[in-house]
């Protein structure tokens, strides 16, 4: 087994169709087949279902990704600091979810320490993917958060994955909605009342067996959702559509893609904790050190 027929396992596993995968990979798809083929002999196992109809991932192909997953990226991680043109330059990485005050916790570390050659990161992705940078290390830090109905399976992941949570706040629950919605000018309103509406939310679908979500009310029937994955996207559907999000309230006029959104504060109450996590165990770089202190300038418990 080598890394090529890791990442030619997982591209087939991502891909509509063997062909569509050669073509992405810029290899012959009888050799793309032969390959995964002498990976399935050594392995013994089956790793994809073929039919006249296409391709499938049997029982064992799936628990054979989520393993292939984390060691490709722990490969990457390798490859980017040994092998990659930016060998030499300081390194620093952050994984987070959608939160403004994170972003820019990030720029301020950078101000204060401003390196002279430098490679650093900041991903901004899903929950899932925030606990796992930081448990392979990927990233030193993480921003999270859960709400009640989440609590209990994102403290047994940080057990789990060995990782340190520590709160910064606790948020009411909000709703988002376009500075010319008729509730825009509210105090308050219920999720009754904003029923005609579309609710889009952040997208956390995942191929593991728990889910994990982001958002406060995440048990609540919603009559319409839209899922998204991308802000800017998210921004210009609640401005179209009349639709809203929700969320911890914390709006700054400062931030472009922001400008234009009213947060209301809904009746129904899921608040939500927030708070950084890192690997236990681990000693921060000065970066994390520093990044850490700004994060806790936003501490309000």
């Amino acid at each position: 087994m080598n890394i090529t027929q890791i990442k030619y396992v997982l591209a087939v596993a991502g891909a509509s169709s063997i062909r569509e995968a050669a073509t992405g990979l810029f290899v012959s798809q009888p050799a793309l087949s032969s390959s995964i083929r002498d990976l399935e002999d050594e392995l013994g196992i089956l790793i994809f279902e073929r039919t006249n109809k296409g391709i499938s991932l049997t029982d064992e192909g799936r628990e054979f990704v989520a393993y292939a997953k984390k060691a490709l990226g722990q490969y990457e991680i390798l490859e980017d600091r040994y092998l990659s043109r930016d060998r030499g330059k300081e390194r620093f990485s952050v994984s987070t979810q959608h939160y403004n005050f994170a972003i820019r916790a990030f720029a301020d570390m950078l101000k204060i320490h401003s390196p002279e050659r430098y490679s650093f990161s900041i991903h901004e992705t899903r929950t899932e993917n925030v606990l796992e940078d930081v448990r392979t290390l990927k990233s030193e830090v993480g921003v999270i958060s859960f709400s009640n109905s989440g609590e209990a399976l994102m403290r047994k992941l940080f057990k789990e994955y060995s990782l340190e949570f520590t709160p910064l706040m606790v948020c009411e629950t909000y709703v988002y909605v376009w500075k010319d919605h008729e509730y825009a000018g509210r105090s308050e309103v219920s999720l009754e009342e904003l029923k005609g509406y579309p609710c889009i939310s952040f997208d956390q679908e995942s191929d593991k067996s728990y889910y994990l979500n982001e958002e406060a009310m995440a048990d609540y029937e919603f009559d319409r959702t839209i899922k998204s994955d991308d802000r800017a996207t998210t921004m210009e559907l609640i401005a179209s559509l009349g639709g809203y999000s929700i969320g911890s309230g914390m709006l700054s006029g400062d931030d472009a893609i922001l400008k234009g959104l009213v947060s209301i504060k809904l009746k129904e109450e899921d608040p939500l904790v927030i708070g950084y996590i890192i690997r236990h165990g681990s000693a921060p770089s000065k970066y994390g050190r520093t990044y850490i202190e700004e994060l806790n300038k936003y501490k309000t418990i």
